[in-house]
C-alpha cells in the first residue's frame, strides 16, 4: 500500500543514484507542491526509509538518502510495477488510478483470507461467507466485487447450474511476486512494525504459485516444501505444501505436511523467500530427491521473476 501512493515511489527512484537536497529532490520527482513532498518524506524517513544527513563536503547542506530499507523498498516497487504490467486488460501504469484500485483489491482479498480460500477451490459467496470469520456479509461482497473488477478473479457458472463461484485468475498468482518481496523487506528491516509471516500466508503462496510451475518434461516425483517457524513459534516445522510432478507437470498440491516425507526441501521463511526470488537455494536444506527439490524451487522462482528482470 505504501508504494501505491507514487509519490513515495518517484522519491525513492530519484535517490537511487545518491542523496540529494530538498529543492533537487522535488525537481527530480517531477515538481509536487512542497507541503506534501515534505510530508511524504517525513513518513518515509519515519519508517527508516530514507536518511537526512549533512553533504560530507558542506555539513551544512542538508540531502536526503536511501537507507538498506529505502533500496529493498525500491526494488519492491520495481516487482509490483512489472506485476502491473502483467494485467489481464493490458499494462497498468505505476502513476494511474488503476494500479491504486489493483493494489488495494489485492491487499483486501489478502488480509481478509479471500485468497486463501480460493487458492485451495472455487467457492460461491455463501461458501466463502461461513469459511471466513470477521468479515460481514456486504463486506465480503465489496471486496470480492473489487478483485473481479480489477482482474483477479473471476465469476463462472457452477456445473451444476445451481449459484456462480469465484475462481482464482492467474494474475492473482503472479501477485505472489510482489508479495515476497515485499514480504521479505519487511523482515529484514521491519520485524517489530509487521505481522510476521502466518502459516495462511506461506499456503497461500504454495497453492497459488505451484500450478503455474514450467518444469522438463521427465521429470516426476512427490516432494514436500517446508517453511520453519523462526518467529513466535517453538514448532520446527510450521507450513507448507506437498507437491506432486508427472512429466514435468504438476498433478497435484496438497497444503499438509508429512513427519517424515521421502523427498523434502525445507528452511526459514527468509531462505525461501531468497530462494524464489533470487532463484539462490542455497539457504535451503534437501533431503531424498535433491534435484527434484532444487528444480521445484527453481520453477517457483520462474513463474514468478521469469517474464522479467529485477535488479
Amino acid at each position: 500500500m505504501l508504494l501505491s501512493v507514487h509519490l513515495n515511489v518517484l522519491i525513492l527512484r530519484a535517490l537511487a543514484d545518491g542523496p540529494l537536497r530538498l529543492a533537487e529532490l522535488r525537481k527530480a520527482a517531477g515538481g509536487p507542491a512542497q507541503s506534501t513532498l515534505r510530508g511524504n518524506l517525513g513518513k518515509l524517513s519515519a519508517i527508516g526509509a530514507l536518511h537526512r544527513r549533512g553533504r560530507i563536503d558542506k555539513p551544512s547542506v542538508l540531502e536526503y538518502e536511501l537507507t538498506l530499507l529505502g533500496r529493498d523498498l525500491l526494488f519492491a516497487a520495481d516487482a509490483v510495477e512489472a506485476w502491473l504490467g502483467l494485467a489481464p486488460e493490458g499494462p497498468i501504469a505505476l502513476d494511474g488510478q488503476g494500479a491504486k484500485v489493483a493494489i488495494k483489491a489485492l491487499v483486501g482479498g489478502w488480509t481478509s483470507t479471500i485468497v486463501r480460500a480460493l487458492a485451495a477451490r472455487p467457492l460461491t459467496l455463501t461458501e466463502l461467507d461461513k469459511l471466513i470469520d470477521g468479515c460481514t456479509y456486504p463486506a465480503l461482497e465489496r471486496r470480492l466485487s473489487a478483485m473481479r473488477l480489477a482482474g483477479q478473479i473471476e465469476l463462472s457458472d457452477n456445473e451444476d447450474g445451481k449459484g456462480r463461484h469465484y475462481t482464482v485468475g492467474p494474475w492473482l498468482r503472479q501477485a505472489i511476486g510482489p508479495l515476497c518481496v515485499a514480504a521479505r523487506c519487511e523482515r529484514k528491516h521491519m520485524p517489530g512494525a509487521t505481522a510476521p509471516i502466518a502459516r495462511i500466508d506461506v499456503e497461500s503462496a504454495f497453492l497459488l504459485v505451484a500450478p503455474l510451475i514450467d518444469l522438463c518434461p521427465g521429470i516426476s516425483g512427490f516432494c514436500q516444501l517446508t517453511v520453519e517457524a523462526t518467529e513466535h513459534s517453538t514448532r520446527r516445522a510450521w507450513a507448507g505444501a506437498q507437491l506432486t510432478v508427472e512429466e514435468g507437470s504438476l498433478a497435484s498440491c496438497v497444503a499438509r505436511l508429512e513427519p517424515q516425507p521421502v523427498n523434502w526441501a525445507a528452511g526459514t521463511s527468509l531462505a525461501w523467500l531468497d530462494a524464489v526470488i533470487d532463484r539462490d537455494v542455497e539457504l535451503l536444506r534437501f533431503g531424498g530427491d535433491v534435484d527434484l527439490g532444487r528444480e521445484l524451487v527453481r520453477g517457483l522462482h520462474d513463474a514468478l521473476f521469469g517474464q522479467f528482470a529485477l535488479t
